[in-house]
């Protein structure tokens, strides 16, 4: 998890796709840029969310990737904005504000993870 400046909150890394990019890819570029993590492998797909953002109740969809990396990178600096990252094992409370969809999404991607590590799921092939 990433802890944002902007919303002192506690969320999933991630962010918009750039000219060019594929959904994978951003999610590779994202996860470097704010948690300095290089996945190990290929990212497997899990799904997709739409939500609606406030003030401006603007629509936005999100996909969601999971993954494996290392422990958390030694390589991490705080930057303008993320202060600081961490695992979280669903158990322990984090310290602040929790995005509630960010926590959701990530219960989904744990349980995606589980199911994946018997084969083929969601156009992810694990070894």
């Amino acid at each position: 998890m990433a802890f944002n400046r902007f919303r002192q909150a506690w969320e999933l890394p991630g962010g918009r796709i750039d000219t060019g990019e594929t959904a994978r890819q951003a999610a590779v570029r994202e996860l470097l840029e704010e948690t300095s993590h290089v996945p190990h492998g290929q990212l497997c797909f899990v799904g997709f969310a739409g939500f609606t953002l406030a003030p401006d109740e603007r629509a936005e969809y999100g996909a969601l990737f999971t993954g494996q990396v290392a422990d958390v990178s030694p390589l991490f600096r705080p930057n303008d904005e993320i202060a600081a990252i961490r695992w979280w094992d669903f158990r322990e409370s984090l310290p602040g504000r929790l995005q509630p969809l960010d926590a959701h999404l990530a219960e989904l991607s744990r349980n995606a993870l589980t199911s994946t590590r018997h084969g083929t799921a969601l156009g992810c092939r694990t070894s």
